[in-house]
């Protein structure tokens, strides 16, 4: 349980200072493409449909997992059809708030740092699920692909039961896209009425 603390906790830290680097590059650049035609709105489109499709997938996730993950190999649901599915809609969520900014140079630099950092952590995860389930998990490794979702093996179970302490905190998580994207728009705002200033644009 240590290992796996180690690890959430590095990768919550990181990923804190990285959102911490994203805020003050969108805090005071403004999108190159606002104003030019429909470009930046399409961007802004596209973002909201991404973050949407995040926080539910999210909570779809977290239906499964709540209060199981640690001790119960999860192979139903949106984990019949990826292995980190949490990781894939956190992918999409976080591209779709950088696409919010109406650039294409934020969602661009999100991707390649999740590209580069979370493989190492799915690693590190997968080798201690093999370490606790064993054959069961190389079995479920073997047939299910890592991370992009494939629903030719997809599974659902009529029922399943949920665990509703566990499951709040997990929904409540999920709408940090929706908000991001809100805080995205309110801070253009800002700049349209030189409350925050504008060093430079950003394509």
């Amino acid at each position: 349980m240590g290992y796996k603390k180690g690890i959430t906790n590095n990768r919550i830290k990181l990923g804190l200072v990285f959102m911490c680097l994203m805020g003050v590059v969108v805090l005071f650049t403004e999108s190159y493409w606002k104003g030019r035609g429909l470009t930046g709105d399409a961007m802004f489109l596209a973002g909201i449909i991404l973050a949407g499709i995040a926080t539910v997938g999210r909570m779809w996730c977290s239906i499964y997992i709540s209060g199981y993950k640690r001790d119960v190999l999860i192979t139903a649901g949106p984990y019949s059809a990826s292995r980190n599915p949490l990781y894939f809609f956190s992918l999409m969520g976080s591209v779709g708030v950088g696409l919010a900014t109406r650039t294409f140079t934020i969602p661009a630099a999100v991707f390649i740092a999740f590209t580069i950092y979370y493989p190492f952590i799915i690693r590190k995860e997968e080798g201690r699920m093999s370490f606790i389930h064993g054959e069961n998990f190389d079995k479920y490794r073997s047939s299910v692909p890592r991370f992009i979702p494939s629903f030719s093996r997809f599974d659902e179970p009529e029922t399943y039961t949920i665990k509703p302490k566990y499951l709040r905190g997990r929904l409540f998580d999920s709408l940090w896209f929706i908000w991001f994207v809100g805080i995205v728009g309110f801070i253009s705002a800002l700049h349209d009425y030189a409350v925050i200033p504008v060093f430079f644009r950003l394509y």
